[in-house]
């Protein structure tokens, strides 16, 4: 019997996740010298870890023999007076995969549907599947999101709807007033988690603090990942009505969180300047890839977050030949977009790096 045969078809007919291929294997795959090869496809903050975040974790490793503080009580006091809410409308997760995870687990059931982007975050869909849920997909035209396609596909089924703003991979960033007002619109019915994971590299980011104190059915997810240098920590959190966050209170993971990464993010809050270069440094690379990149000739869309979107003709055979140069990409053929790569904003030699590769790539090609 087939191993298929045994699963449940919801979990059956999952994607397996693909991440950014590692420094490591391709040094194995490859031969090549690890300090000579150049990582920008999992959108990481090319400057490390915030400075502040490496001495609170430093600070933390005494106390390793010991479970992690369960609710993570200084972490959301720290939010919370950052944030200015209460500390009971905060959750800390493993990441902000994690707190997704939750959030179907609670709200999705078999029968019931969540509503997504074609080409929104692939866990969106894999949480609802785990759920065994229906994943409605709604298509985005020109890679944007259609908020008035998202309300023709809601029904009384319709459990949750999951938007990032900026989107991963597309990066299309959905205007403020659009999305107040499909927010304002929604049936009561319906949760809707507004993914946040590049909003600390937007001017000026829509704030729905002010309809979750009115009570509507919305939570945030933020990750520290990004701006903040955390991911090899998995660290992330959301912040919601109180009632929100203690439903899923019941299906969080006991000590879900390193008492290191809950360290760290805390000295990461309050790390200003380390935020402030790494959106500086963003905006220096997205002018330099847009700039070069229309030098060449090439076709590519800027994002409103720490990437750009490059066409080409087969993403996979783009992705193995970067890697023969030592260029690590993300091929985005696992999204549908098998004409797109995805390259994340990296150091300003990392970035030249890229435009070599690809400019030589690129004349290769005619």
């Amino acid at each position: 019997m087939n191993e298929d045969d045994l699963l449940h078809p919801s979990i059956a007919a999952c994607p397996i996740y693909e991440p950014g291929l590692p420094i490591e294997e391709v040094v194995l795959r490859k031969g090549l010298d690890p300090s000579k090869i150049v990582k920008l496809a999992s959108n990481e903050n090319p400057l490390g870890p915030s400075p502040l975040a490496i001495e609170r974790l430093k600070g933390s490793l005494r106390g390793l023999h010991l479970y992690p503080d369960g609710g993570a009580f200084s972490l959301r006091e720290k939010l919370a007076e950052k944030f200015n809410l209460d500390p009971n409308q905060i959750l800390a997760g493993n990441g902000s995969n994690e707190i997704l995870e939750m959030i179907a687990t609670a709200y999705l059931q078999p029968g019931e549907n969540a509503v997504m982007g074609q080409y929104g975050f692939v866990v969106y869909r894999l949480a609802t599947l785990h759920a065994k849920a229906e994943a409605r997909a709604v298509q985005m035209p020109n890679l944007v999101h259609d908020l008035d396609r998202f309300a023709n596909n809601i029904d009384e089924r319709t459990k949750v709807v999951f938007l990032a703003n900026p989107n991963n991979p597309t990066g299309d960033l959905v205007p403020r007033r659009q999305v107040m007002d499909f927010v304002e619109g929604l049936p009561e019915h319906v949760l809707f988690c507004y993914d946040e994971a590049y909003v600390e590299y937007l001017e000026d980011p829509v704030d729905f603090r002010p309809l979750i104190r009115e009570g509507r059915r919305i939570i945030c997810v933020r990750t520290f990942s990004k701006i903040h240098g955390l991911a090899g920590l998995r660290i992330g959190f959301a912040y919601s009505t109180p009632s929100i966050v203690a439903s899923l209170q019941r299906v969080r993971q006991p000590f879900n969180v390193g008492s290191g990464a809950q360290q760290a993010a805390i000295g990461a809050l309050d790390d200003y300047e380390h935020q402030s270069r790494t959106r500086q440094l963003n905006l220096e690379s997205l002018d330099y890839f847009e700039g070069k990149m229309r030098e060449i000739g090439c076709t590519f869309r800027r994002s409103d977050a720490n990437f750009v979107l490059v066409k080409v003709d087969s993403a996979r055979e783009c992705f193995e030949d970067f890697l023969d140069e030592g260029v690590i990409v993300r091929p985005l053929d696992g999204y549908g977009l098998g004409d797109y790569i995805r390259v994340s904003t990296g150091t300003m030699m990392e970035n030249r790096r890229f435009l070599e590769v690809l400019t030589s790539w690129v004349r290769n090609q005619r």
